[in-house]
């Protein structure tokens, strides 16, 4: 192998100041980022400017994307982006029976590089990555459907954030037993006994990591950086309608890893021929330590079920819920809600579903309003938000997929509509998919109202659930959490004590709460460092991202003994 062009003490003087920013900012839990978010920010000191990455982008577009891995055997691609186009891409196909033992040939090295070294050359692949932010963006946006500043913040910055994060537990978890130490044990007259005792965090094996469609960068580096911080190998394998954005990340961390002196196949990409479903068939294999997913609640449970030789982290559906008692800001609290119900269409996992309503209404400082009112008032809320068909454009993107539009299309047979999703032209891509939210109103008291909602309706759907009363709210927000799972839950009260029985709710269900958000900051968004997405103690997800859990179990500490 060649000699390393990143050494350590390059790697070092480069990111261990980044490192210690992570450490104390998970510490902390205080606003922190390295990753500018605002697409002007870049463009100097080696990263690409607007037009650069936009060239890049459409460089990549009808090309074949070689990575020169072990064990191809063919080509492969067909992404369509949900704005029209088709992307033109060829990836490489493996023969996994070869891929797979090149994978396990560089572990030993990447083992015996220590945790700081892997973190550090973990940063630099996360460097890379963010100096090509814009060509990013392009990337995510014309994969997911999200609208281009958000594919440059969630699918850029913010992913490049949470991939940061992950370093930082890993490496923390890593060091917290010291890698060597004496040990005497006394003997009273006899001399005592002795011995140095070394401990080496070794990694499982090889990661799977199973991209998504909606989020392939932002749900996609957690696993990817955890497993790979901690000694693992990363087999890659991206959602087929989203290949693009990680089969970028997978080519710069080979890079990276060869330029530091270990084996690029330590990262490799997986990408399927149409139809062929190689998830399932990796999942099972022996080879596989590790996965990580993010989809459908059903794939999630069969990997829970049948990966036994793995250690498996989902993310997956839940029904995500809103209570609403009363509030001291109306038009705040209407035009926040409005705000998240319409962000990337609904596509988000934290995206509210349910709107608990009492039906005989709730106190504002805007004078008593009636469930009715609520209703009508969000509908018109979401209406002057999305007004303009140029800002609605800019805040729903496209919709991701066609089982989303028919998704949204049957919703408004499902009860009374209070909000009519309309259709959005876009000048710029006229066969993207675009529409606004729809809200449903629902009876909660009748049972053909619950087998509604009480089922996920992933999209631009919300339902308006009136209900007996807060009490009546609480008790249904705690059996959905229970039987369905939540990834996000808000609240709006003015009562200490509905706010604390709220409280309690959350705390016994285990799920991630927001009380009274009427500002710049949504239910549906979470920021790295310091907020957990997800809480693993409820169905929709066994995984957080970010807490020690994530990381501690991707590798072990392995002790060997000598006398001293």
């Amino acid at each position: 192998m060649a000699a390393a062009q990143l050494t350590p003490a390059h790697l070092s003087e480069r990111h261990r100041p980044t490192l210690d920013q992570a450490l104390e900012a998970i510490r902390t839990r205080a606003y922190w980022s390295p990753h500018p978010e605002h697409p002007k920010a870049y463009g100097e000191n080696g990263s690409l400017s607007a037009a650069d990455g936009l060239a890049a982008h459409k460089a990549t577009l009808g090309s074949r994307f070689d990575l020169d891995q072990p064990g191809t055997d063919g080509w492969t691609g067909g992404e369509v982006s949900p704005y029209g186009p088709e992307l033109g891409v060829e990836y490489p196909h493996v023969d996994v029976d070869v891929l797979l033992p090149a994978m396990r040939a560089g572990l030993g090295a990447w083992r015996d590089a220590g945790p700081e070294t892997r973190a550090l050359v973990c940063l630099e692949v996360l460097a890379r990555v963010s100096a090509r932010t814009h060509e990013f963006a392009h990337a995510v946006m014309h994969t997911s459907g999200q609208a281009f500043m958000m594919a440059f913040q969630a699918g850029g910055s913010h992913a490049q954030d949470r991939g940061l994060e992950a370093v930082a537990y890993a490496y923390a978890e890593q060091v917290r037993t010291p890698q060597e130490a004496e040990w005497s044990k006394p003997q009273g007259k006899r001399g005592p006994l002795d011995l140095r005792k070394t401990f080496t965090p070794v990694g499982r094996g090889i990661a799977l990591l199973v991209g998504c469609n909606t989020f392939p960068t932002w749900n996609g580096y957690p696993g990817l950086f955890a497993s790979l911080a901690t000694g693992n190998a990363v087999l890659v394998k991206p959602h087929p309608r989203a290949v693009l954005p990680l089969a970028l990340t997978v080519r710069i961390a080979r890079e990276v890893l060869a330029e530091a002196g270990f084996d690029p196949n330590l990262v490799a990409l997986a990408v399927e021929r149409p139809g062929e479903g190689i998830a399932k068939v990796l999942a099972v294999r022996p080879e596989i330590r590790i996965i990580d997913y993010t989809g459908s609640t059903e794939f999630g449970d069969w990997l829970e079920t049948n990966a036994r030789q793995a250690q498996v982290y989902t993310e997956k559906a839940g029904v995500n819920t809103i209570v609403v008692d009363s509030t001291d800001d109306y038009k705040g609290m209407l035009a926040n809600l409005a705000f998240s119900l319409s962000l990337y269409s609904g596509q988000m996992c934290t995206t509210p579903q349910n709107l608990l309503v009492p039906r005989d209404g709730i106190t504002t400082d805007a004078g008593p309003k009636t469930y009715d009112e609520v209703v009508t008032d969000l509908a018109a809320a979401v209406d002057a938000l999305l007004g303009d068909d140029a800002r609605a454009n800019g805040l729903l993107g496209a919709l991701v997929n066609p089982d989303v539009k028919a998704r949204l299309e049957a919703a408004a047979d499902l009860g009374e509509v209070a909000l009519p999703s309309r259709e959005v032209t876009n000048p710029d891509f006229p066969d993207a998919v675009v529409r606004t939210p729809l809200v449903v109103k629902l009876d909660g008291s009748k049972p053909d109202a619950e087998a509604v909602y009480m089922s996920e309706c992933f999209g631009p759907v919300s339902f308006a659930v009136a209900v007996d009363s807060t009490a009546d709210a609480l008790e249904l927000l705690r059996r959905t959490i229970r039987e369905k799972g939540v990834m996000s839950v808000g609240a709006y009260t003015t009562s200490p004590e509905v706010e604390r029985a709220v409280e309690e709710v959350c705390l016994e269900e285990s799920a991630q709460l927001s009380l009274n958000l009427t500002g710049g900051v949504y239910v549906n968004q979470t920021a790295a460092f310091s907020d957990f997405h997800g809480s693993g103690g409820n169905p929709a997800a066994n995984a957080v991202l970010c807490d020690s859990a994530f990381v501690a179990n991707r590798f072990r500490v392995v002790e060997v003994r000598r006398p001293a």
